[in-house]
């Protein structure tokens, strides 16, 4: 009885597994990576937290105390409140501050991951694709683009367009959406908007080169040359064949670009160049507490561990992401 069984389930196991999707088996190999999981899990909490900041919050965003100054963490302030990380200067309390910090930071960083990662993808494939005095054109814009020193650039850049209001007009239609997922005043929204084209001015070129490489060790397959002699249009191929196949490798770039924007928004704002209070970030937060970093030592430490903890977080995604997605792993 049990030999024969032991064939049949082992039979049935390849079938599964053969029957499985593609993305069913990444995922599969993902779950096997702990600390990508764990870190997942920790990020979801963050933005989870992040999104519900004026729910979950206990202080409205700019509420000021000035008799609750430098209140220590798990602190009791004048009127009995308890304060869980603290509050610094102005009486305002660091873990409201937090919270709302990340739903600028985090989503600073995912805009410009996305909006830097499309631009990068569009111009990736018409080089890649297309070939010739477009693919020219374009790597040399490129490669022009990457000579800019980049901290100096950021630095000129978010200052003359943050600071000037009236430099550049943004429609409605950007400001109004971004204060609203924000919740944030308009002012803020465009200083917000901003910061983000300014980020991801600088960052699309990693994501283009990448794809112009995959497009170009992909275009000359044999099933791209039959799809073309079929009669299918340089959309339909780029669309339904190149895209697809380019997608893992931008997947894992896409979540590094994440953590790259996230600790060059928070190195911004840190300077004084970038978002400025009183909307909070959390490289504006740091900025304000190293005044008092010696007195009160906890003040930059709330701000910088979660920066820290956010950053090892989307590196070990994209570690797994990159372990899942590789196709020398064994199925």
């Amino acid at each position: 009885m049990a030999t024969t069984a032991s064939p049949t389930v082992s039979a049935q196991e390849r079938t599964s597994k053969r029957s499985e999707g593609q993305w069913a088996i990444v995922f599969r190999r993902f779950r096997r990576h702990r600390m990508a999981m764990i870190s997942l899990g920790v990020l979801a909490v963050m933005l989870t937290a992040s999104v519900l900041a004026p729910v979950i919050a206990p202080f409205p965003r700019d509420h000021q105390d000035l008799q609750s100054t430098f209140v220590t963490p798990m602190g009791v302030d004048v009127d009995g409140r308890l304060r869980i990380l603290g509050s610094e200067r102005l009486g305002q309390d660091l873990f409201t501050r937090l919270l709302y910090a990340a739903r600028i930071s985090l989503t600073t960083a995912i805009f410009v991951s996305i909006l830097a990662a499309m631009v990068g993808v569009i111009f990736g494939l018409l080089a890649g694709y297309f070939g010739g005095w477009v693919d020219m054109a374009i790597t040399r814009t490129v490669e022009f683009i990457s000579t800019f020193p980049s901290l100096p650039i950021l630095l000129i850049m978010a200052s003359i367009l943050v600071r000037a209001d009236t430099l550049i007009t943004l429609p409605d239609i950007v400001v109004k959406p971004m204060g609203f997922v924000l919740a944030v005043s308009d002012r803020e929204a465009k200083q917000v908007t901003m910061v983000i084209l300014v980020l991801a001015f600088l960052s699309w070129t990693t994501i283009a080169r990448l794809m112009r490489g995959m497009v170009l060790s992909v275009r000359e397959m044999q099933y791209i040359e039959s799809s073309r002699a079929l009669g299918g249009s340089n959309l339909r191929i780029i669309a339904r064949h190149v895209f697809p196949n380019a997608l893992p490798p931008l997947i894992v770039s896409f979540t590094l670009l994440i953590n790259d924007a996230l600790v060059a928004e928070s190195a911004l704002s840190f300077l004084g160049f970038g978002i400025q209070p009183p909307t909070p970030t959390w490289g504006n937060m740091l900025s304000m507490a190293q005044s008092f970093m010696f007195q009160h030592p906890w003040m930059p430490l709330v701000p910088s561990l979660a920066l820290l903890i956010t950053a090892i977080s989307v590196n070990y995604v994209g570690d797994g992401l990159r372990d899942a997605l590789d196709p020398r792993q064994k199925i």
